[in-house]
């Protein structure tokens, strides 16, 4: 059974969306000029031979509508590959690498781009999410009991119960930031340690963009009006806890979730092409990673944050492994809400944890992060000289996602 390799990965920087560096890009263009470049890295390989393109969007519609995976390989002039838009939210590009990964594995291709996008900054243009009138009206009374929630703790909620246990539905259409705040009550979490994380996340983003760690992934991109882009907008420096502190909750008023502890709203693209490791040998491609295993998961959609912990006991039980034989671990963050005891539950130490900075420094551009975090981990296995990896991430709707390399070259 042949094994699926990455064999290159790169990807744009992160703007932040509306008012950010990559405002003016659509998305069908960014995602293009990212997989082209992915595809351009791997020497000897001819674009007519790739199997498939697999586009991971978190909200495939409007400029990201029309099967835009289609419209990425007719617009790099590759009428002759196939595409596809794949959606499973903050997964999508991690979704996209799983279906390259079973595709390889069971013997339905040799070649294929798993690439991910998220342009936030043209969603005015529309969304697959959005459109008035389209959530299922089942879901009312669950709705309603979280607006209620919104609106601040009543007598008697102090922490989170599962509607299921009062035989009632969950809210699936709830606000990832929500969650979040779920999550934290659940788990008893104060704001100080969230606020701690996201500090954490931002000094350590700052060191690696001064190291030069972050500048060694990312493809400068010339925008539409001609300004080179070469850098996340994201990362800030001098970060502290005293002022971080001072921020106040966005979702609760009795909340411990703010724009400090959060991730950012962004645009950006990434991509890695994925081969068998026969067709690389035949090719004379050196791979960079070996794709060892996935795993996903299900979970209420009131506290999808705690989503990795299942999807990555799934990972490791597929590869026969434990936590403690992965040397890096990327969770995506999304909230520090999630990322805490989500670390915690898999026992992971803080030294393998996001160590050069995660989402809240760097962003989350919903369907490019999967792939993303692949670059990161390609990158930073590299750059540590360490070998296995684990990527993982919360999902909308109750879900979680992993994914382990193993590093090859």
């Amino acid at each position: 059974m042949p094994e699926a390799v990455i064999v290159s990965a790169a990807r744009s920087p992160i703007g932040r969306a509306n008012k950010g560096s990559l405002k003016d890009f659509r998305p069908d263009d960014l995602a293009a000029l990212i997989v082209k470049e992915a595809v351009g890295k791997v020497e000897g390989l001819d674009p007519h031979d790739i199997d498939d393109l697999l586009l991971g969007c978190g909200l495939p519609g409007g400029e990201s509508g029309n099967n835009m995976g289609r419209v990425v390989s007719v617009l790099n002039g590759w009428d002759d590959v196939p595409g596809a838009t794949i959606t499973r939210y903050c997964s999508s590009s991690v979704q996209t690498t799983r279906m390259a990964f079973h595709a390889i594995r069971a013997g339905e291709g040799d070649i294929f781009v798993s690439a991910g996008v998220e342009t936030v900054s043209r969603f005015a243009k529309g969304t697959s999410d959005h459109l008035p009138g389209t959530q299922n009206p089942l879901f009312d009374d669950a709705k309603a009991r979280t607006a209620k929630t919104a609106e601040g703790a009543s007598e008697g909620q102090s922490e989170w119960r599962d509607p299921r246990e009062n035989g009632e539905l969950p809210d699936v259409y709830i606000a990832m930031g929500q969650t979040a705040e779920n999550v934290a009550r659940l788990r008893g979490l104060d704001r100080k340690e969230l606020d701690e994380f996201a500090v954490r996340s931002q000094n350590l983003a700052e060191k690696a963009i001064k190291d030069g760690f972050w500048a060694r992934e990312i493809t400068p991109v010339t925008t539409p009006d001609g300004t080179v882009v070469a850098a996340d907008d994201g990362p800030r420096a001098g970060v502290t806890y005293e002022a971080i502190s001072q921020l106040q909750p966005v979702f609760r008023p009795d909340g411990v979730v703010t724009a400090g502890n959060c991730c950012p709203l962004n645009d950006g693209a990434a991509a890695v092409v994925i081969m068998s490791d026969t067709r690389a040998a035949e090719l004379g491609v050196t791979p960079l990673a070996r794709i060892v295993s996935t795993g996903v998961s299900g979970l209420s959609p009131e506290i999808m944050g705690l989503g990795p912990v299942e999807a990555t006991k799934k990972a490791l039980a597929s590869a026969g492994m434990t936590i403690g034989d992965i040397d890096l671990v990327e969770i995506n963050e999304a909230f520090a809400a999630q990322v805490v005891p989500s670390y915690q539950d898999l026992g992971i130490d803080l030294d393998r944890l996001n160590v050069n900075g995660g989402a809240i420094a760097v962003g989350h551009p919903f369907g490019m992060t999967g792939a993303r975090l692949q670059n990161t981990m390609l990158n930073s296995l590299d750059w540590h000289d360490k070998t296995t990896g684990l990527i993982t991430m919360c999902v909308g709707g109750g879900q979680g996602m992993a994914l382990i390399l193993e590093r090859l070259s």
